[in-house]
């Protein structure tokens, strides 16, 4: 079965791929399990130029299929923030309970009905010849007043989903599967994989 490798480090953002990405005719592996700690370069301002910049390096590196993401929460108060910096918004050391923490406090003095944000995430899927897809997912809601909720990671806890009247964090992680940003993007990938599968075989 021809491998697929998922270029991230961020263990639940790679648990998340594993579920959304289960049956297809690959296997999964990510950078720790094949050794790799080259870091990619991923300091361009928006998510497709960094996703694409992962998937190309690793794909480069590795000589496999390589799926790689951007994705993060926008503001539009803050007008986009923290955008692209999401994992880096409180610091480089900060964890995720600092991040969030952070973000309430810029928005300590905004009303909830002001308080409109996205999740957003965009994949890139590199074949070793140079090949390169593209795809994207998003998930519209607020920032909750206060984090509840102990499902999920990043921001989840202070992602609030009107529709339902909970957070991220407070939704299963089934439903999570369905409606995320990274799951609405996921979607669209496994279409291309299925056909990049077909391919290969």
């Amino acid at each position: 079965m021809p491998k697929l490798l998922l270029a991230t480090t961020n263990r639940g953002k790679a648990a998340e791929y594993r579920s959304l990405l289960k049956n297809l005719n690959f296997e999964l592996v990510t950078l720790d399990q094949l050794d790799i700690h080259q870091e990619a370069e991923e300091n361009y301002p928006a998510f497709e130029e960094n996703a694409r910049s992962k998937a190309t390096f690793y794909a480069a590196l590795s000589g496999l299929l390589t799926l790689a993401d951007d994705s993060g929460l926008e503001v539009d108060v803050l007008g986009g923030e923290p955008g692209v910096r999401s994992s880096r918004y409180a610091g480089e050391n900060a964890n995720d309970s600092d991040r969030v923490n952070f973000l309430l406090n810029k928005l300590k003095d905004v009303p909830g009905e002001k308080r409109q944000a996205r999740f957003r995430c965009v994949i890139a899927i590199a074949e070793p010849d140079g090949n390169i897809h593209i795809v994207e997912g998003e998930c519209s809601g607020f920032i909750a007043l206060a984090p509840r909720g102990e499902n999920g990671f990043g921001y989840d806890p202070v992602f609030y989903l009107p529709e339902y009247n909970k957070t991220i964090a407070e939704i299963s992680p089934d439903l999570k599967n369905e409606i995320s940003h990274r799951a609405r993007a996921a979607k669209k990938a496994r279409i291309l994989l299925e056909k990049i599968s077909s391919k290969i075989q």
